[in-house]
């Protein structure tokens, strides 16, 4: 059977002998799980196998076991095929943002693995060489901001309690389940037992606890929690977790 022009930029890598098939399907859950490829709620029986310009579906077949206690994942493709890949990078295909960066940023170690996946990628470079003065300037601008990046914080590793401002109320893509969880953006977010720390900007999922609070955007609350360094976005890098005990603040 002819390959098509999708199957042609697929880099193989077949297994070396036999690798290990799943037992059962408990077997497979609890392997998809280790490799964080898919959640208890939501397990997939298919995933995303991207590279360059194009993705196709892949089935879990199974998984080669090193000494070191590593394992590498044995995909097969809709044609049949088998593949070895780590499964931290098949994890990283799953994210909606993988393709895009594999078209529009530079090539990772981790993806440089064949010449077909470097070819496909150098394409937008050649579409966009005649505009060197533009790309030049928002190289500069990262620097600066990577430069002028806050200090990591020293976060208290217990539950502690917090006084904040409901900024806003809007979701962020869970690449896991494929779906959008509803999310809370704080500010003003510190830390009142001691130590005493300044958060500022910090978010948080939006739980049934805190719909029945019936909040709204501007109130001051305070409630127990346990913050962790979980990036929202650039700009928020802190997320508080399990936040209970919730009380408005009288204005």
């Amino acid at each position: 059977m002819a390959e098509t022009p999708a199957e042609g930029l697929i880099h193989y890598i077949a297994p070396k002998g036999e690798y290990i098939p799943f037992l059962d399907d408990t077997d497979y859950i609890a392997k998809g799980l280790e490799w964080k490829l898919f959640t208890a709620r939501s397990v997939k029986r298919e995933l995303l196998y991207k590279s360059g310009s194009f993705q196709a579906k892949v089935k879990l077949a199974g998984y080669e076991q090193y000494g070191n206690g590593l394992d590498t994942v044995v995909v097969e493709f809709e044609n049949g095929k088998l593949s070895c890949i780590n499964p931290s990078y098949l994890k990283e295909m799953q994210s909606s943002s993988f393709g895009k960066e594999l078209l529009s940023g530079p090539v990772s170690e981790t993806s440089a693995d064949s010449n077909d996946t470097d070819q496909v990628m150098e394409a937008p470079i050649t579409e966009n060489s005649d505009q060197p003065s533009e790309e030049e300037p928002k190289k500069a601008k990262t620097k600066t901001k990577k430069t002028t990046a806050k200090p990591k914080l020293d976060l208290p590793g217990e539950k502690v309690h917090f006084t904040a401002t409901v900024k806003e109320f809007t979701a962020k893509m869970n690449h896991f389940t494929g779906e959008e969880d509803e999310v809370i953006l704080l500010e003003n977010v510190k830390v009142t037992t001691e130590p005493e720390l300044t958060i500022g900007d910090a978010w948080c999922g939006y739980s049934k606890t805190l719909k029945k609070a019936e909040l709204e955007e501007g109130d001051a609350i305070e409630f127990d929690g346990k913050v962790v360094d979980k990036k929202y976005n650039k700009e928020i890098r802190y997320k508080v977790n399990n936040p209970s005990k919730l009380v408005k603040k009288e204005e």
